[in-house]
Order: structure tokens, then C-alpha cells, then sequence
């Protein structure tokens, strides 16, 4: 099993290959995200993570579809990105780019935006959607349980109707690659 831990920095999952823009300890693969073809073959890659570095790329479209290519049909994919009412996604001037619930609905052939807009090849389904998952592992009060909860439950009416009123910090998506 193949998997890839990209913008991994210094905590490398364990059993990943760790690319990095950066040498730092743990990083197997030195690579700009941002240029492309990734070092990879297409159809080679069983699982990745992605954690707090599609925000930061210049070319977020571009760079979900190398995870595309190098990823094998029925691959995972997790990528966590800062919830666009963040207050984080807007301190980081680093930050190129924002994301909300429905970004990836854009490549589920299940939603109606993929079929109406198809701005890519790339398919995926969304498997599970998390809100402030780096969060859950830390002792959080009732509320914020039961808000990260509920937007789990109902994104969409989550980012509609509350998510301007009680922002939470991140999402993650979890996606399978359809081939």
C-alpha cells in the first residue's frame, strides 16, 4: 500500500511517504506543489493526506486533479483545509484560497453541480465531510460539540443559515477516487 503524506513539515504520518516543499526531518520527497506533473506515476497511490496546504497553492483546481491522476480508483484522499469564516483562513497571508462545503461537490458525479458545471475529469465521492477535526482530539465544551455535530449532520444548512453567526475553524474532506 502506497500512501502519501503531502505538506507533511515535521510530523510525517507514520507509514506515509512524506512530501515537502521544505527538507525537514521526515521528508522523503522534496517538491513545489505548485509545479506540476507531482513525482509520482499515474494510478499509483492507495491513500493521502493533505492538511492545511491546498489553501496555499496557487493552482487548488490543478492540484486536486495531480491527486487525481496519481491515485488509484477507490483510493482515499483526506484533505483539510481552513473553513473560509475562519478567523484563521483570514489571518495567514500565505492563504490563496477558501473553502466551504460544497468546494468538492464540483467533482461528486452524485451532485448537481458536477453535472452542471463539470470544470474537471476528476471524480470523486465525498465519503464524510469533518468540521475542526484537529480540534475534536482537545476537551471541548457542550456547545462546540454540539455545533461541530450539527454542521456534520447538515453542512449545507450549517454554512447557509449559522456558520456566519458561530464560525467553526476547518474542514476535512474525506473523498474516494472514482475511475
Amino acid at each position: 500500500m502506497k500512501r502519501i503524506d503531502f505538506g507533511c513539515g515535521n510530523s510525517k504520518k507514520e507509514g506515509y511517504i512524506g512530501v515537502d516543499i521544505i527538507q525537514l526531518s521526515g521528508v522523503d520527497i522534496v517538491h513545489n506543489l505548485d509545479e506540476f506533473p507531482y513525482p509520482f506515476a499515474n494510478n499509483e497511490i492507495d491513500e493521502i493526506w493533505m492538511d492545511q496546504v491546498l489553501e496555499h497553492l496557487k493552482e487548488p483546481l490543478k492540484a486536486v486533479e495531480e491527486l487525481y491522476r496519481i491515485c488509484k480508483n477507490g483510493a482515499m484522499i483526506h484533505i483539510g483545509v481552513p473553513y473560509f469564516r475562519s478567523f484563521y483562513s483570514a489571518i495567514d497571508p500565505t492563504h490563496r484560497n477558501f473553502f466551504g462545503v460544497y468546494w468538492f461537490c464540483y467533482f461528486d458525479p452524485s451532485h448537481e453541480f458536477n453535472r452542471k458545471y463539470q470544470y474537471s475529469a476528476a471524480k470523486f465521492a465525498i465519503e464524510n465531510l469533518e468540521f475542526d477535526r484537529e480540534w475534536k482530539r482537545n476537551k471541548m465544551g457542550y456547545f462546540k460539540r454540539k455545533l461541530i455535530s450539527y454542521a456534520e449532520r447538515r453542512p449545507y444548512t450549517y454554512e447557509a443559515k449559522l456558520s456566519h453567526l458561530i464560525p467553526l475553524n476547518s474542514l476535512t474532506f474525506h473523498l474516494k477516487v472514482i475511475k
